[in-house]
């Protein structure tokens, strides 16, 4: 689930504790240990459980500002809005490289969503960085976890889309510096960033979003239909005779000896996760050609490389998102089907090559959800400079969802659109040398390519 999901130090006392709450930013405990992390600040914000109450409890936020790199050449500074929903800011560690070249001259600013990384969890017990599985729910947690939710159902229906825009917006305002503001944001980051500027907006002088979600308004893309777009792309990727080959496959032997060595006997599912990744993506046609011949091992080489890279994305102990807030927002907001069942999930699932385990995941859930408030549906009255990019080949926010939602926004605001052909979800990771050229084209005043290749990589 984790890796579907996706769609990354040695800690002091205060980053564990709830009650740090300095009124500046202070060193951050890790910010020697990581040379990326080179003279970073961090803060823990108190807010409110809910803005319109302010007296009914609070929650608190944990931020992270790394300075430019050189603050002589400081332009002002770039808040980067995780995905998710339940993506903590320091995912976005690895790529800071990128992030560097895409806004030279600028601060990073990483907040982590409420119910997320450093910020207050929405089950603080299970999800502590000391408990059986770290952040991540083990097994037997999953019990405790829903049970608190369901105890709670005040505080737990306070972890809203809305909340958490707000809980931005207060940030931006509070925290921004001399100089140009701007927002990056990503997937779920994209929608959190349009109901921040439709809620409580905000002053920015750019925004860009990366993996950009449909209008809300387009039930036939909420995430219930995450594998019809799974299987959309699989089968543009394989064409008309991949498609064939594949459906031979799965229809061949029950008992071929390749079976027993796909992890839970389900092949749609585990090249559907392959998809995400470029590099891996491209193995596809070889690995189906090995399993015609009862050869598993560039299938298991793949799923090894899949590992190593969530590995990757997912070490630091606050990294792997939070499944709870994952399938609260989820299924309260971004499924149009309340009363989907898994009979209804395997039935549409019957015919796809390439299937995604997420709306099984919101069929099966067992938390309190939460009604959908007036903001759903609608957009914010006008909007600062903006650029989406977005890949053609994007299993997650698909690329037909990002062209309608760039249609209804361009009638409130200046839209710009660079197209990555083949491009897949989370461009500033799988497509860096594309996504610099479109941000720095962006922030010089320039007009961004509105089509590029991202060159062959290892």
């Amino acid at each position: 689930m984790r890796l579907s999901v996706l769609a990354c130090f040695v800690l002091a006392p205060w980053l564990g504790g709830p009650t740090w709450a300095a009124e500046r930013f202070e060193a951050c405990a890790d910010a020697s240990a990581h040379p990326a992390l080179a003279g970073s600040t961090c803060r823990r914000e108190a807010l409110p459980l809910r803005h319109e109450a302010p007296d009914e409890g609070a929650i608190e936020v944990f931020v992270r500002r790394i300075p430019a790199a050189s603050p002589g050449a400081r332009r002002g500074e770039v808040w980067l809005i995780a995905g998710g929903p339940g993506e903590p800011g320091v995912a976005f560690h690895p790529l800071l490289a990128t992030f560097r070249a895409a806004f030279p001259d600028h601060d990073l600013v990483l907040p982590d969503h409420r119910g997320t990384g450093r910020s207050t969890r929405l089950c603080p017990a299970q999800e502590a960085t000391d408990s059986a599985d770290g952040v991540s729910l083990a097994g037997e947690e999953w019990g405790p976890c829903i049970g608190a939710l369901h105890a709670e159902p005040a505080r737990t229906a306070a972890f809203t889309i809305t909340q958490a825009a707000q809980d931005l917006s207060t940030l931006i305002t509070r925290h921004r510096r001399a100089g140009e503001v701007r927002v990056y944001a990503v997937s779920y980051g994209t929608q959190l960033a349009l109901r921040m500027l439709q809620v409580a907006p905000v002053p920015l002088d750019g925004l860009v979003l990366d993996g950009l979600v449909p209008p809300e308004s387009a039930a036939h893309w909420d995430l219930s239909h995450r594998t019809a777009v799974v299987d959309a792309v699989g089968r543009a990727l394989l064409g008309a005779d991949g498609v064939a080959a594949y459906q031979a496959l799965l229809a061949g032997d029950p008992n071929a000896g390749w079976r027993a060595g796909v992890p839970g006997g389900d092949l749609r599912r585990t090249l559907g996760a392959l998809l995400n990744f470029p590099a891996l993506r491209a193995r596809i046609p070889a690995i189906l050609d090995a399993l015609s011949r009862d050869d598993t091992t560039p299938l298991q080489n793949a799923l090894a490389d899949l590992q190593a890279i969530h590995s990757g994305l997912t070490a630091d102990p606050y990294a792997p998102p939070s499944l709870p807030l994952v399938m609260l927002i989820s299924a309260s907001e971004n499924n149009d089907r309340r009363g989907l069942d898994v009979a209804t999930v395997e039935a549409e699932a019957q015919d796809a090559l390439f299937t995604s385990p997420i709306p099984g995941f919101l069929a099966a859930t067992a938390l309190p959800l939460y009604p959908r408030d007036r903001f759903f549906g609608g957009m914010p009255a006008a909007l600062p400079p903006t650029l989406v990019v977005h890949g053609t080949l994007d299993p997650n926010t698909p690329y037909a969802g990002a062209l309608a939602q760039v249609e209804a926004l361009r009638s409130i605001g200046p839209v710009r659109m660079s197209t990555v052909d083949a491009g897949a979800h989370l461009l500033a990771y799988v497509a860096p040398h594309c996504f610099v050229a479109a941000t720095t084209a962006f922030l010089d005043g320039t007009e961004p390519a509105a089509r590029c290749t991202e060159p062959a990589s290892p």
